[in-house]
């Protein structure tokens, strides 16, 4: 391995302009792509194989006009007025039939006319039929609007006339919709009202989605920026590491943008992505430019050289660290979830594309840059620099050796009482009420709760087919089991919002009087769904329940069942990446060991956060939520395949130390100070980039940004930089014990570089024997 990558790395120095050419071209025809075909975010998505996705989908067979996707807007009345005053009302109205009239919003006047056509019931005046489970319909006949004696369709009038709540459909999902319709539907509702004085709160649906880069991603980034340069030493130096990094995010990202027509593109899979290309991007770039200088500073190589061995070595290291992390993205797979499996593969694909770049367009440029990419100054530095031995690095090892047992107990300690919290860790799907104060989400979430009840911003919805395929539903059976679900405990209302052409299915809203994050909301789904079998045995009515709490609910469930097949995938085969690497058997079982610390304290300090709300101020928002369902298998993936990366980076110079003659705890201070440095400023980039997305609006960036931080900061810090070489020195040379069947059997890839080394060792000794043989010769002198 090793010797192939000096290769590469030699060609892309001989001809950078070659190698940079063919990633500008890639590049341009991206973009060309990207122009004739623009992508689409999507901030829904599918939850295949569940309960709740089962009946979204039902509802798109059965009653396909109602499922579409959703969208409400609040209307605010001036301060002292109602909105069901006559001026007021009529200004109301006028936004409502702007809205109807857009192209691709369903007009409730025309779908009560057609249900009334073919015999079926209509939807209620106050409400629409719900298709989208985050806002389905959920007006109750009291509260409506009434203009010149008529109701307004979709619109709901809180109790003091303050404000009014418009729900509405649209003829498919919204990201299937062209381009600017959600936008042209706000604005037609915002021209009358607000020249009327009403204030116009768009639903969380019609928000547009948060911006992915941000001030704070960007001042993360700056970070990253100012420790390449203290790492480094060199502007030019530092900002290798930086291009790099924008190459590989750029083509990855792009690539997935260019194919996002083949699948739903969502938001949260993009910010990812980019969280992961930046983070990666840079710290491989890092760790080669690292060495090639050092190589040159220190053993007095000449920069192609020095490129060379620096791709052939550290780009060995960088090339496994990156099979790790693409090795526990795409076990995501195994999950099920079209959501997961996109985000997987995208995230996967820019890591693997920030490997090529770091391998390829990396040492381009060192080619471009030659001798200069080690200024005077730095040689000078290098040249009187004091010995290593008084270094931080090496005291902070050599303290851990010294006091390895406290030093492992405390490891332990602390990792445990982090953790602590994670046993009381709830689950579910962030909603509008997860968003900071004084953002649209929540305002338009607080004026709703505030006027309707929590429950109208998260609406169950329920669909009653019968249990005789085809055969039309008893419309008495059917109000049975509506009033049976009005009274049960936690339930506001209950009421028909539509019927399929057949009378065979039938939509119900029922409104909890909780939010969608509460408890008591998830125990209401629960309870609804253990009298389906109930209703299927008295009145033959199958009933699906789905809504933002079901579908928390079913996910949570569905990544609970799939998590040790997920773990058995990602910790098989990257055990297998480490034994290679390592050629040990107890080093990938330490390095896992390791991790399962890391991540346990990561949830425990996820949830104290989020959830409990500990320090919840200093991070930007002011209110507890649950977290995120899908946090904990995609941070488990991530977090692994990068601790992974510092396991590699970190051990491979310890056993490169012990390769080359030290042992015992000699190798692993050795190999400690060797590579610490770069370790600590890689896992410093990593948290500042990941730190940037904490202060992003939407809270499940924000979570996965704050979860990942940390992460890396327990993992690098508290696991590789002080318990790894602590347990390293309990077992010694026994830490590299390989039985000699297993060492037969695995080949040996050298990713310390040592049969590189001797290879090129033999070919300068095969270049100067004929010169030494020609020294050695003695002059003949002609005879007289």
């Amino acid at each position: 391995m090793s010797t192939f990558l000096y290769r590469v790395g030699r060609a892309a120095y001989r001809h950078p302009l070659r190698a940079i050419g063919a990633w500008v071209l890639l590049l341009a025809v991206l973009i060309g792509a990207l122009v004739l075909n623009p992508p689409r975010l999507s901030t829904e998505f599918r939850i295949d194989g569940t309960p709740a996705q089962e009946v979204i989908d039902q509802l798109g067979r059965e009653l396909p006009e109602a499922a579409g996707g959703q969208g409400s807007i609040v209307f605010q009345a001036p301060e002292g007025e109602r909105l069901d005053s006559l001026a007021l009302a009529a200004a109301v109205a006028e936004s409502v039939a702007n809205v109807y009239a857009v192209e691709h919003v369903v007009d409730p006047a025309e779908l009560i006319a057609a249900q009334s056509e073919r015999g079926g019931a209509p939807a209620p005046p106050g409400g629409s039929p719900p298709g989208n489970p985050e806002q389905a319909p959920a007006a109750p006949p009291a509260g409506m609007l009434v203009v010149d004696g008529q109701p307004v369709l979709g619109v709901t009038v809180s109790p003091d006339g303050r404000v009014a709540l418009l729900q509405f459909q649209f003829t498919d999902q919204l990201f299937e919709l062209p381009a600017g319709t959600v936008g042209d539907t706000v604005a037609a509702a915002e021209a009358p009202a607000e020249d009327a004085g009403i204030a116009v709160l768009p639903g969380a649906t019609l928000q547009e989605i948060p911006e992915v880069i941000g001030v704070a991603e960007i001042v993360g980034v700056g970070v990253a920026a100012l420790v390449l340069l203290v790492t480094l030493g060199s502007v030019v130096a530092a900002g290798l590491p930086l291009a790099n990094a924008l190459v590989g995010v750029a083509t990855g990202i792009g690539g997935a943008f260019a194919l996002g027509h083949l699948f739903q593109l969502n938001s949260i899979s993009v910010v990812l992505a980019l969280m992961l290309g930046l983070a990666v991007g840079i710290d491989y770039a890092l760790f080669i430019v690292n060495r090639q200088r050092w190589l040159i500073l220190n053993k007095g190589l000449d920069a192609q050289e020095a490129t060379a061995r620096a791709v052939g070595t550290a780009g060995s290291a960088v090339f496994f660290a990156g099979t790790t992390v693409v090795i526990a993205l795409t076990a995501m797979l195994v999950v099920g979830i079209s959501l997961l499996s996109v985000m997987a593969l995208i995230a996967a694909a820019t890591v693997a594309i920030a490997v090529l770049v770091a391998l390829t367009f990396l040492p381009a440029l060192l080619g471009l840059l030659k001798e200069r990419i080690c200024s005077p100054a730095a040689r000078r530095r290098a040249a009187g620099h004091a010995d290593r031995s008084r270094s931080p690095s090496r005291q902070w090892s050599g303290f851990v050796v010294r006091h390895r047992l406290l030093v492992v107990l405390a490891v332990v300690a602390v990792t445990a009482l982090l953790a602590a919290p994670m046993t009381s860790m709830r689950l579910g799907m962030p909603s509008a009420e997860s968003y900071s104060s004084g953002t649209p989400q929540r305002d338009g979430y607080d004026a709703v709760a505030d006027s309707f009840g929590e429950g109208f911003n998260g609406p169950l919805v329920a669909v009653a087919s019968s249990t005789q395929p085809g055969t039309p539903l008893d419309q008495q059976a059917l109000q049975e089991v509506v009033g049976d679900l009005g009274a049960l405990d936690g339930v506001q209302t209950a009421i028909p919002a539509g019927l399929s052409q057949d009378g065979a299915t039938a939509v119900l809203s029922v409104i909890p009087t909780s939010g969608p994050t509460d408890e008591a909301t998830e125990e209401l789904v629960t309870q609804i769904r253990d009298r389906a079998d109930r209703y299927a045995d008295e009145f033959g009515i199958d009933l699906g329940v789905t809504g933002l709490t079901a579908i928390g609910i079913d996910m949570s469930e569905r990544l609970a069942e799939v998590l040790p097949l997920y773990l058995a995938v990602v910790l098989g085969l990257s055990l297998l990446v480490l034994l290679l690497v390592f050629r040990s058997v107890l080093v990938p079982i330490k390095a896992t060991a390791g991790f399962l610390l890391s991540i346990l304290a990561t949830f425990g300090a996820t949830t104290a956060v989020f959830q409990w709300g500990w320090l919840n101020e200093v991070f930007g928002f002011d209110t507890t939520t649950p977290v995120m369902s899908m946090l904990p298998i995609i941070v488990t993936g991530v977090l692994y395949g990068l601790a992974m990366d510092y396991q590699i980076f970190l051990v491979s110079s310890m056993r490169e130390s012990h390769v080359h003659g030290h042992h015992g705890t000699d190798s692993v201070v050795d190999g400690f100070t060797q590579a610490s440095r770069v370790v600590v400023a890689a896992a410093v980039i990593m948290i500042a980039v990941f730190s940037g997305f904490i202060f992003n609006a939407d809270p499940m960036v924000k979570q996965m940004g704050f979860a990942l931080a940390i992460g890396i900061t327990i993992d690098a810090f508290l696991i590789r930089l002080t318990l790894v070489p602590a347990v390293m020195s309990m077992f010694g040379d026994r830490a590299w014990w390989l039985p000699r069947w297993l060492d037969r059997l695995l080949p040996d890839l050298d990713v310390e570089g040592d049969k590189l080394l001797q290879q090129l060792d033999r070919q300068r000794q095969d270049a100067a024997a004929p010169e030494r043989r020609t020294a050695e010769e003695p002059v003949s002198t002609p005879s007289r």
